[in-house]
């Protein structure tokens, strides 16, 4: 790929996806609602704009040879089960925006953070997890998810949807592990910084092309 196009960049995962391009020597677009709160990094480029707005994601996707997603329903707080702010299909309208864009440009390469509990993968989900989400704030982001899914797996592009179990800062807590929901027996953290590197690898080399890999750390 020559250009990369990165929405949500400025998010607790998107920065690492940011600084890791850089580091590869892969060129970025990334659009950003405040690039002046993201530091300056060779090779990528901050294209002031929304996802939730069709024409910014026009003017970002210019150039570029494939896009990374690495969006997710904003909260009043860094809790997991705050309060969400964004409207609540979010991810689902840029997707939706960001598919019909890829269609004018001729892109096919798109590669979208999703979640542990997403699609097929909610048969593997604790019991009293699902409890938790279905009478709580954070079942509109698991509607918001799935509404994604819905979108990519109808769509004739070469999608993957990266399902991330629960997502820390802290270094990883063993090796990655990338399967199928229900193939392997899953931990239940993912570093950021290695989810940032799963998803450009899999850009890279063309790789879990429509399909739909669960990531986890395993503990050593």
């Amino acid at each position: 790929m020559s250009r990369l196009l990165v929405l949500g960049g400025s998010g607790r995962l998107g920065q690492h996806i940011l600084e890791q391009a850089s580091q590869r020597g892969v060129r970025v677009r990334a659009l950003v609602r405040n690039p002046d709160v993201i530091p300056a990094l060779p090779g990528v480029e901050l294209v002031p704009g929304t996802p939730a707005n069709i024409d910014d994601i026009r003017a970002a996707a210019e150039g570029t040879d494939a896009v990374v997603v690495a969006l997710n329903n904003a909260r009043a707080s860094d809790n997991p089960w705050a309060k969400p702010v964004s409207p609540p299909s979010f991810m689902t309208d840029a997707v939706r925006d960001t598919l019909t864009v890829m269609a004018d440009h001729g892109l096919r390469r798109i590669v979208i953070t999703s979640a542990l509990g997403v699609g097929d993968s909610w048969r593997v989900v604790n019991p009293i997890f699902k409890t938790l989400v279905n009478v709580s704030s954070i079942k509109n982001g698991y509607d918001d998810h799935n509404g994604v899914e819905r979108l990519v797996r109808d769509s004739d592009v070469d999608w993957t949807l990266v399902r991330a179990t629960a997502l820390t800062n802290k270094p990883p807590a063993g090796p990655l592990h990338a399967a199928e929901a229900g193939q392997d027996k899953h931990g239940p953290t993912v570093s950021r910084s290695e989810v940032a590197r799963f998803l450009l690898d899999t850009v890279e080399n063309n790789a879990w092309i429509r399909r739909a890999p669960l990531i986890w750390n395993s503990r050593r």
